[in-house]
């Protein structure tokens, strides 16, 4: 090799070095165009704008989600909730969108029962949730019931509609029973498989019902935190496992965290039990969180337990172990700790990879779908149905 050739090798890798940890810069935005204690953050008002263009046109409507049926049938059922409770919220924070979020929010609600009860609950399901054998009897799955049950106690902390009361009683007696069955309190989502995620969505829910309805299911929510503990933490890094059979025994391919899980599960458990989900945050912080060239992002799994690649987790990016997944539900997690370091870091990863297109003002992100950007406009305006729930709680 040539002095000449050596010596422009050194300078690439000189400008590399020097450019390379700029980079971030280019794509880093003030948090407040995302994150807001007063008002809707610029952002989440064109998330905003795309999602009620869907629910305010049937046509349309139709159209998404059915898109997103073909894919995952999860997907249309979830990118309801998500943009349920980011209604709620800012129907909460902004009074004066109150009536259009409660039309909305009925609109969702009408369309999902209507659905469940026409088609039934498999109708949400993957395809493998169509054929399975499920333990509990009559079978039920705790991922279309606690969503359902947690939709309608978001719509009712806005404004009370007193024909959803009996509906959130049906489906909490439902689910309570269902999860007793468990010796770790866990009820299905698929045919003998009981997913986390899931499980903290319900226990929500119950907590919500409770504020709602002055019941009391402390001691069943207590008794779940102190199973949790006990016997559905991995041993490696006292994280939450993702998936275990009914019978508590934790599955091959779910033994482990996963971002796609615990960020979310760690959120839920805010109005459960406040220490704990402090407690699974920071541990999910530690062996998830990640930082490349001031870009942040999560891994799907802790390096001390690694799994496998599944529909929840997406691809995953070699060596990193990124998933983008897990790093959109990092975005909930570090807007609800006040994680603002974090979130930043996770912001400034979404304008360089997740390609935002802006027109008429609304805003999609075009390397996400209408899940994840329901996900992205929740994390955007987390904070104040929550804060509703913890104000109205007993000591």
């Amino acid at each position: 090799m040539s002095r000449r050739s050596l010596e422009t090798i050194l300078a690439l890798l000189l400008a590399a070095g020097l450019w390379l940890p700029c980079v971030h810069f280019l794509f880093q935005r003030d948090l407040g165009r995302y994150r807001s204690t007063a008002g809707i953050p610029a952002v989440a008002q064109g998330l905003a704008a795309s999602h009620l263009a869907v629910w305010s046109d049937a046509e349309l409507r139709h159209r998404e989600l059915d898109r997103m049926r073909e894919r995952n049938p999860e997907w249309d059922f979830m990118s309801r909730t998500f943009f349920a409770l980011a209604l709620a919220n800012m129907a909460l924070r902004e009074p004066a969108r109150r009536a259009q979020a409660c039309e909305i929010l009925d609109a969702i609600l009408r369309n999902t029962l209507e659905v469940e009860r026409e088609k039934g609950f498999r109708h949400f399901l993957m395809r493998y949730g169509q054929t399975g054998r499920w333990v509990v009897q009559p079978p039920g799955s705790l991922f279309v019931d606690g969503e359902i049950a947690l939709m309608l106690a978001a719509r009712r902390s806005v404004e009370e509609e007193p024909s959803y009361k009996p509906l959130l009683a049906a489906r909490v007696d439902a689910m309570i029973s269902r999860m007793r069955q468990s010796p770790v309190l866990c009820g299905e989502s698929y045919p003998n498989e009981c997913w986390l995620f899931c499980n903290t969505v319900a226990l929500a829910a119950i907590r919500m019902a409770d504020v709602l309805d002055g019941t009391d299911h402390a001691a069943f929510l207590s008794d779940w935190i102190e199973t949790a503990q006990g016997r559905l933490a991995n041993p490696e890094t006292g994280l939450l496992i993702s998936t275990c059979r009914v019978d508590g025994q934790p599955i091959e391919y779910g033994y482990g965290p996963e971002g796609s899980t615990i960020w979310m599960a760690a959120h839920m458990l805010q109005i459960v039990d406040p220490v704990f989900a402090a407690s699974q945050y920071r541990r999910a912080r530690r062996e998830l969180a990640r930082t490349f060239l001031g870009f942040g992002y999560s891994r799907e799994w802790p390096a001390a337990a690694p799994g496998t690649m599944d529909v929840d987790s997406g691809p995953v990016i070699p060596g990193l172990g990124a998933s983008a997944s897990a790093s959109g539900l990092a975005i909930l997690g570090a807007a609800a700790f006040h994680d603002d370091a974090y979130l930043r870091r996770l912001f400034t990863s979404l304008e360089l990879g997740g390609f935002p297109y802006k027109r008429r003002g609304r805003l999609r992100y075009m390397a996400s779908n209408p899940v994840g950007d329901a996900v992205l406009l929740y994390a955007m305006t987390e904070g104040p149905l929550w804060d509703r729930i913890r104000q109205r709680m007993r000591p």
